[in-house]
């Protein structure tokens, strides 16, 4: 993939939001974009599962899991990501198996690890704008990620 976020930063300074620090890659690609789908997790990850389920067309999962420190992307999902066609997550939360994440073929960008699962509880929502680490998450946006950092654009920089 032929981008820089740091050259998007310099050049489309208009409509670019930069993602706040603390967020870092544990998947197997070093760059994704896509445009974004969200899911706001509450304490468990099956809508994240059913949107993954879809073809992914090569569009990037936002997650928010509001605080709840489990991990909500491990080793199975990265393989149904990768297997649907999925670029990759921006995850306001943990993951879990990096040791097998880090050699899957999808962008993985979490706030660190955690090695308990989600249990299933509550009902998560899909395609709502979500906000955290300074950037608003519009359905239908995009994200572009590298190793110094994540952006989001209401429109397509490439």
């Amino acid at each position: 993939m032929g981008f820089f976020t740091a050259d998007f930063c310099d050049t489309c300074k208009e409509g670019i939001q930069v993602l706040g620090p603390g967020f870092s890659n544990f998947g197997g690609k070093k760059k994704m974009k896509g445009s974004l789908v969200t899911v706001k997790l509450n304490e468990n990850n099956q809508e994240l599962i059913r949107v993954l389920d879809e073809a992914g067309q090569g569009r990037v999962v936002v997650v928010d899991v509001q605080g709840v420190y489990v991990a909500v992307v491990g080793e199975n999902l990265m393989k149904k990501a990768l297997k649907n066609g999925w670029s990759g997550f921006v995850i306001n939360g943990y993951v879990r198996d990096v040791h097998a994440t880090k050699e899957i073929g999808v962008g993985l960008w979490a706030l660190g690890t955690c090695p308990r699962k989600c249990p299933d509880l509550l009902p998560g929502f899909v395609d709502h704008t979500v906000e955290f680490g300074g950037v608003k998450f519009e359905p239908g946006a995009y994200v572009y990620a590298d190793m110094d950092g994540v952006i989001v654009s209401k429109e397509a920089l490439i």
